[in-house]
């Protein structure tokens, strides 16, 4: 038997029960691929809690090890797609944002990530943004009654800097201290509203990877894909 006989025998015993594509491989996700028929988990996140999913340090993890064992027990192969889904064009996490925040037909056909909509407040935006995206911690700066047409869009850690050029940029996640939230605050000292809305990182990507499994599927056809979102982790309190 050849390597490459193997190699096609491993491929088809991965891909026979299907793939689940989704923005992070939590723990309750990898279950609920499991109970979806689906053991090769395509995942845009980390698996193991930090950015190149080493391991070492946790390997003695009650956490760590539970995981583990429940991928080996139930034969799940899980692929990290991340740089190179940002290098796909249309980059499909950006699309899928846009397309849940109904966005997609407002793209600006010059400027990249830029979308002109008809004009609201950032308040309204807000609003309209977190029913959409049933978002339980969006975080919002800037003046609700402020006017906005001009909106950046950068999903994952990919906020746009705040400029002159537009309104307000939308994203998933931001350091507080300098960058957008130190412009947003000099911006109305100076008379100049802008303002930032900050969506998390899984409600920023996840419906991104609903593109990835609709593009696997133009490939793959004799396979079952499923978009499985991993969800919102955080809530407000109260």
């Amino acid at each position: 038997m050849t390597a490459e006989h193997i190699v096609a025998q491993i491929q088809k015993k991965l891909l026979d029960q299907g793939i689940a594509t989704s923005g992070m491989a939590t723990f309750d996700l990898l279950r609920r691929a499991v109970k979806a028929g689906k053991n090769f988990v395509i995942t845009h996140e980390p698996t193991f809690y930090n950015h190149t999913d080493q391991t070492t340090h946790i390997e003695h993890d009650p956490t760590y090890q539970a995981k583990q064992r429940f991928i080996k027990d139930n034969n799940l192969a899980i692929f990290r797609f991340h740089d190179h889904a940002h290098a796909l064009r249309p980059d499909p996490l950006m699309a899928g944002s846009a397309r849940m925040l109904g966005w997609t037909q407002y793209a600006s056909p010059t400027e990249p990530r830029m979308y002109v909509v008809p004009p609201t407040t950032l308040g309204a935006l807000a609003a309209d943004i977190a029913q959409r995206l049933h978002g339980r911690a969006i975080r919002v700066a800037g003046d609700p009654e402020m006017k906005v047409t001009r909106i950046a869009l950068g999903p994952g850690y990919g906020v746009p800097a705040l400029t002159g050029s537009f309104d307000v940029a939308v994203g998933g996640e931001a350091p507080e201290s300098g960058g957008n939230a130190e412009y947003v605050l000099d911006a109305a000292a100076a008379g100049q509203k802008k303002g930032i809305v900050l969506l998390g990182h899984m409600m920023s990507e996840d419906f991104g990877m609903k593109e990835v499994a609709d593009w696997l599927r133009t490939f793959l056809a004799d396979v079952a894909i499923e978009w499985i979102p991993a969800g919102e982790p955080f809530s407000a309190p109260g």
